[in-house]
């Protein structure tokens, strides 16, 4: 009896005392590097120290989906990425995901992708997920619209509006709107299985490789790169250049259309763009601010502070600057609001020049936050409205309302 209590003891011993919930992100992490071996669940069950009847069940409840389905998405999304990008025969590709039958492969793949992989391979890049608000608009720019995109009925009420249900599935949005990163988003995107990915080079380097691994990526460059180059460069990536060299010809036939008009408007007319967060005024700038206000329409500022910094400023020293007209972004949680109501009463702001003159303008962070071809072309037609009256782009029509 010793003997046999010692060995369950030993047993007992080898197995690990973490969750099993634990060790099922163990194996996770052990498909995603390994989907190219045979792998059964009895194989998972025994290395995550569970039957296989409870592995099925736990897998399945943690993951929204059973560790098969799993293993057939990352095998179909890499061989996506192989067909799309090597060039390689199909028996080859096949043995590199997993596959030892070529035909089997085929099979499966039209089955799961709802084309052979053939006619995938001469017709890929079709279905897109973007990964940041900012590539939404430069993919609309391109007529694509993609299967997957973060959406927020708050901070991007256009995309949400206008595309909400052409956008089949509805990624978390994440920083800087929210505190979440990206990396919320991978399983979903995993379930997806898109053609290709488009996001930025803000990602974290774990979540640009999980991301390539699913399928053929881009990473469009942010920091000093003008909005027509990036979306020239996405457009490269997804063989769509015509279409980008439209969409700018039109942006700069518009601007100097909208330059002319907001002249005859404004003639020297300062600007100067605040907001207020907390109880404080803030000179606020940024690279769409000076893109459509400065380099288009040649709008004097008084002030253009780094771009997406915050000076703060006192009403004494916003009465200095003078400005003729003042655009203004109101920070949408209470403390902001209450604030801006409270200001709106005081004498200091009252006597202002602008105010005075009734040429302040309220704008919100939808689209004048967001860096993108379709956000540049919105903040120019808005511009156009709030100096003007008149307007032509429907795009504005869906801002708020019926998509």
């Amino acid at each position: 009896m010793r003997t046999d209590k010692g060995k369950v003891a030993d047993i007992s011993s080898c197995r690990p005392r973490r969750n099993p919930k634990a060790n099922l992100a163990k194996i996770r992490e052990y498909m995603d590097q390994h989907y190219n071996e045979p792998l059964s669940i009895r194989q998972l069950a025994q290395m995550a120290n569970i039957s296989p009847k409870y592995f099925v069940d736990l897998f399945k409840k943690t993951y929204g989906q059973s560790a098969m389905d799993y293993l057939t998405d990352l095998r179909i999304n890499r061989a996506k990425r192989y067909l799309a990008e090597s060039g390689e025969r199909l028996r080859d590709i096949a043995a590199k995901v997993g596959y030892s039958d070529e035909f089997y492969f085929s099979r499966k793949f039209k089955k799961e992708v709802g084309v052979s992989p053939s006619d995938f391979a001469k017709h890929f890049k079709k279905r897109i997920a973007a990964c940041s608000s900012s590539v939404t608009g430069h993919l609309l720019a391109l007529n694509v619209v993609p299967i997957a995109a973060p959406l927020d009925p708050k901070w991007t009420p256009y995309y949400y509006n206008a595309y909400r249900t052409q956008i089949k599935s509805h990624l978390t949005l994440t920083d800087p709107y929210t505190s979440w990163q990206f990396e919320a988003n991978l399983d979903k995107v995993v379930r997806i299985r898109p053609d290709a990915i488009v996001g930025t080079d803000q990602l974290r380097p774990a979540e640009k490789t999980k991301l390539m691994d699913m399928a053929a990526s881009f990473f469009v460059p942010t920091e000093n790169v003008g909005w027509r180059d990036q979306l020239r460069m996405i457009a490269r990536f997804l063989d769509r250049e015509d279409q980008a060299e439209l969409w700018i010809q039109r942006y700069e036939q518009r601007v100097q259309s909208a330059r002319e008009q907001i002249d005859a408007e404004l003639g020297h007319d300062s600007i100067l763009v605040l907001r207020i967060y907390g109880h404080a005024i803030h000179a606020y700038w940024n690279r769409g601010l000076e893109d459509v206000l400065h380099r288009d329409l040649k709008l004097k500022a008084v002030f253009r502070p780094e771009p997406s910094e915050n000076v703060q400023l006192t009403l004494e020293q916003v009465a200095e600057l003078n400005p003729d007209r003042i655009l203004l972004v109101v920070c949408p949680e209470a403390s902001s609001r209450a604030y801006w109501l409270a200001l709106q009463h005081t004498a200091a702001w009252r006597q202002l020049k602008a105010v005075r003159n009734m040429h302040v303008y309220l704008i919100s962070s939808d689209p004048w936050f967001e860096y993108s071809a379709v956000a540049i072309l919105r903040m120019l037609d808005e511009a156009l409205l709030l100096f003007t009256g008149y307007c032509p782009n429907v795009l504005l029509d869906r801002t708020h309302g019926d998509a």
